[in-house]
């Protein structure tokens, strides 16, 4: 069986989404990082399989910036913390030069992740995104992804303590927020049933 270069596949695509995983990496805790690498991953390797266009450079920068808004830096006190994270997104999109057309979809992209669903045919993006976090978080769908691939992500990417964290961070945004995504994905227990899921997995592989 051919190994799973699991480094190459979280190599930025361009210098611009290089520096997205540089403002990550300085906002976020290490467990967070991991779970946007481990997300991109996911994202990118459905896109393959089921021969999805996409655009790489602009998924990269979405993936890595989209849990911004849970962060200290970056949390915002009424507004959802995935519309504070596309404003994120929208800033740093300026700053790299990106045409008003492309701010508006990273920033559409990140606040999207958070929806039940998103048209794979309307915004490839945005589906690869919600998929592959819901994945990651909540452990929807495994099977649609090799679990070779998931062996080699999760021993090269670890976890951490990132479901524990993660938990307290959706509950806190649903208190302060009772309207909002955050506080829908709170009531529903799937972070901490995803959480188990994954160790799981873990134990059994």
């Amino acid at each position: 069986m051919t190994s799973i270069d699991v480094e190459t596949l979280i190599n930025p695509p361009t210098s611009t989404a290089s520096a997205a995983l540089s403002v990550a990496r300085a906002y976020s805790s290490p467990a967070l990082v991991n779970h946007c690498l481990r997300s991109w991953i996911w994202a990118s390797s459905l896109a393959e399989t089921q021969g999805t266009m996409f655009d790489r450079e602009l998924l990269y920068v979405a993936t890595m910036l989209h849990d911004l808004g849970v962060t200290p830096h970056f949390d915002a006190h009424e507004v959802a913390f995935e519309e504070a994270g596309g404003a994120v997104g929208r800033v740093f999109a300026a700053g790299a030069g990106w045409s008003e057309q492309r701010q508006r979809r990273v920033a559409e992209i990140i606040e999207r992740h958070m929806w039940t669903s998103v048209d794979k045919n309307t915004d490839p993006e945005g589906y690869l995104l919600e998929v592959a976090t819901s994945l990651d978080v909540s452990g929807v769908a495994l099977e649609m992804w090799d679990i070779q691939l998931r062996k080699a992500v999760i021993e090269k990417i670890p976890r951490l303590d990132f479901s524990q964290t993660f938990v307290h961070s959706i509950h806190e945004q649903a208190i302060r927020k009772p309207n909002s995504q955050a506080a829908r994905l709170d009531k529903s227990g799937r972070v901490l049933s995803g959480g188990e899921a994954w160790a799981k997995f873990i134990e059994s592989a």
